[in-house]
């Protein structure tokens, strides 16, 4: 069975003592405050991570909107997985990791706090001189490399990526590198799409509102559609724009859209235009780590920018502000992180 997203528990309390630390919970909708817990030890086969950088993901500010159905979480809980800090502390039957090394986590849900234990699967160990605040989006990468191969492109196929959030960008800056004939992307903002230009898209257009019909907009240049459409967005809703964009016997790539739709969707327009839908989590665990060496690489190389498009940086004890914040629809507020090292 493929591991899957966890959140390392945590006990709270109420007085703040010796061995407590800070962290966060989403009480409800709309509603995150800072709580006191036990600082965790590590079990035996794990680790103990001293979180520096957390970014807020798109996950995290639909949970914050109350946008995510029951089953896919429920209140209060923890959020914050886009995580970057130093080994701590290392339980026992842990080889090769060690006190001190550098790490971005991955499946690790909950992390907004100065502490947080996981297994060694989810630690991807960075260069020392990488700076860390760099290192938190790499989380992001295996997802965005597997949906490129999954798109399967070529010189010969046009792509839309509709969306440019922190994901949206990053999933540009790497399907360049598959060197698709054209590389179109869509936002409502002039700031992001001026850095989607800059990462290599061939065409960027300005959605005038967010419910708006994308082919509308770009029918007169591409009337056929996209061979590949890769939806970055966070409503579930944007898969029915997708597949009105892609084109005859195309591919829509589900890196986004993950979320509620309560649109009607068209199957039988899925059947007769002869469409691939794909989602884009690894369904095998060497898959997982594999990519989440290749993404590191990327960083490392140049070739993928995760510093740029920070816009905010919000200490842990204003948790509540840095979620207004990334919860705002503006162009000028692209990432938003969040800095879990408490200072006294």
């Amino acid at each position: 069975m493929v591991r899957k997203m966890s959140v390392p528990p945590m006990e709270l309390v109420d007085d703040k003592g010796p061995h407590t630390q800070v962290c966060a919970v989403m009480d409800g909708i709309g509603k995150v405050s800072n709580r006191r817990a036990l600082i965790p030890e590590p079990n035996e086969g794990e680790v103990r991570v001293k979180v520096k950088w957390v970014g807020i993901c798109g996950s995290d500010v639909e949970v914050f909107r109350g946008a995510r159905e029951p089953e896919f979480i429920s209140y209060p809980t923890r959020l914050g997985h886009e995580v970057a800090g130093i080994i701590d502390k290392v339980g026992k039957n842990v080889t090769g990791i060690k006190q001190g090394d550098h790490v971005a986590l991955r499946y690790v849900w909950g992390a907004f706090a100065e502490y947080v234990c996981c297994e060694p699967f989810s630690v991807k160990v960075l260069p020392k001189d990488l700076p860390l605040i760099e290192g938190s989006l790499i989380e992001v990468l295996p997802g965005i490399i597997h949906a490129a191969e999954l798109a399967e492109i070529s010189p010969n196929k046009n792509v839309l990526i509709t969306g440019q959030g922190v994901s949206g960008l990053i999933m540009t800056q790497v399907v360049r590198l598959y060197s698709p004939r054209n590389l179109v992307v869509t936002d409502l903002f002039d700031e992001k799409l001026a850095l989607a230009r800059k990462y290599g898209a061939t065409h960027t257009y300005k959605i005038p509102h967010e419910h708006a019909d994308t082919m509308e907009i770009l029918k007169h240049d591409f009337p056929d559609g996209f061979d590949v459409v890769i939806p970055c967005l966070l409503e579930g809703e944007g898969m029915v724009d997708a597949i009105n964009a892609t084109a005859q016997n195309g591919k829509i790539v589900m890196y986004g859209c993950i979320g509620t739709c309560r649109k009607p969707v068209d199957f039988f327009k899925i059947h007769k235009k002869r469409l691939d839908i794909l989602s884009t989590e690894p369904k095998r665990d060497i898959d997982n780590r594999r990519y989440f060496d290749e993404g590191l690489r990327l960083v490392q190389d140049g070739l993928v920018n995760t510093e740029e498009m920070i816009t905010h940086i919000v200490p842990l004890t204003e948790v509540d502000r840095a979620f207004q914040l990334r919860n705002e629809h503006k162009g000028d507020t692209i990432h938003v992180m969040v800095d879990c090292e408490i200072k006294e």
